[in-house]
């Protein structure tokens, strides 16, 4: 049971969003890549992208594995919870 704490507490992450202005992020390995309309992330929970206008990083601090992002945050997403693309269109289902 101290394992699965262990496990948890070095995989923990907060994202503290201040009036859809400034994005504060902790839990971050690396960043993949960013611009103005998209930063791509990898954290500690999986592959984060950060959506808006204007964004651009204050400050990544590799040693405490946080990031500050500021801009119009439009929105922000794990990969991982991306549902697979369906074959086929919607009749598809109905005749296998």
């Amino acid at each position: 049971m101290a394992d699965e704490r262990k496990g948890l507490e070095q995989r923990a992450q907060n994202i503290i969003l201040k009036d859809r202005r400034r994005l504060l992020i902790s839990g971050v390995n690396h960043v993949e890549s960013f611009n103005e309309e998209c930063i791509v992330l990898d954290t500690e929970l999986g592959i984060l992208v950060v959506r808006g206008n204007g964004m651009h990083i204050n400050k990544l601090n590799v040693e405490t594995a946080e990031i500050d992002v500021e801009g119009d945050i439009g929105a922000f997403e794990y990969m991982d919870n991306v549902a697979p693309q369906r074959k086929g269109g919607f009749f598809s289902g109905f005749f296998r």
